[in-house]
């Protein structure tokens, strides 16, 4: 069996307003990533961020535009924020953000909690239960030539594992940009390339109530403009 990961971005496409936050939560992190540096081919990580707008069909213009204003003098000042806690069922949840203003996020993502009987925790109370890891899902090999393709790149892969012709490739997250060029110089099909926070554990949740409220805690979090990725330990 698998590790249940599963790519909650893939997921967001779904209606007008989830293709509106799905442009703004791209524009803003190839933004962050271009400032400095705006040009794709010399800096890594716009080039991820590139590839993965362009696969979940980001518009050009949405894309450039974010290169173009990182190129450009002043601009906004966006950091870096990450909230933890424990959500319904007792399950337990990392939130990441982008923002301009941290008490507005704070304020939101708290919100999200407190009405969902949750409870938001301080930093590091869950994240030592996660491992932050790249994963790469991969289609049209085995996991024996995968593991040659690796080898032969001298990367370091923690696992690999197949499950329904896929496979999978799980790694540290510093190994990602390596993998990635393996794989893409073996023309390989990479159906998933993420760097994710991977649960220890997993929590079922038992009842239709805390369902319920999962269910409603992750549509707030969707909803809110900061949050850029949730990651959980539910079994879904």
């Amino acid at each position: 069996m698998g590790r249940k990961f599963e790519v909650r971005k893939a997921a967001m496409a779904k209606t007008g307003a989830m293709k509106s936050k799905l442009y703004s939560k791209y524009g803003k992190e190839i933004y962050v990533a271009a400032k400095g540096n705006a040009n794709v081919e010399s800096n890594p990580t716009l080039k991820r961020l590139v590839e993965r707008a362009k696969k979940l069909q980001v518009p050009a213009h949405v894309i450039e535009k974010a290169i173009e204003k990182a190129n450009g003098a002043g601009g906004e000042d966006f950091q870096k924020s990450r909230y933890e806690g424990y959500g319904p069922g007792g399950c337990m949840v990392i939130v990441d953000c982008l923002t301009d203003n941290v008490n507005r996020t704070v304020s939101e993502v708290r919100n999200c909690f407190t009405k969902t009987d949750s409870k938001m925790g301080v930093s590091g109370c869950v994240q030592h239960m996660f491992t932050h890891q790249s994963i790469f899902q991969v289609k049209g090999i085995t996991e024996e030539e995968a593991f040659e393709i690796l080898m032969m790149a001298d990367c370091d892969a923690d696992e690999i594992e197949t499950e329904d012709d896929v496979v999978s490739i799980y790694a540290a997250s510093t190994e990602f940009f390596k993998i990635k060029t393996a794989l893409d110089e073996a023309e390989c099909d990479i159906d998933v390339e993420e760097i994710s926070w991977i649960p220890s554990t997993y929590t079922v949740l038992e009842t239709d109530e805390d369902k319920a409220k999962f269910e409603k805690f992750m549509d707030m979090l969707e909803d809110c403009e900061d949050v850029q990725d949730i990651y959980h330990n539910v079994e879904q």
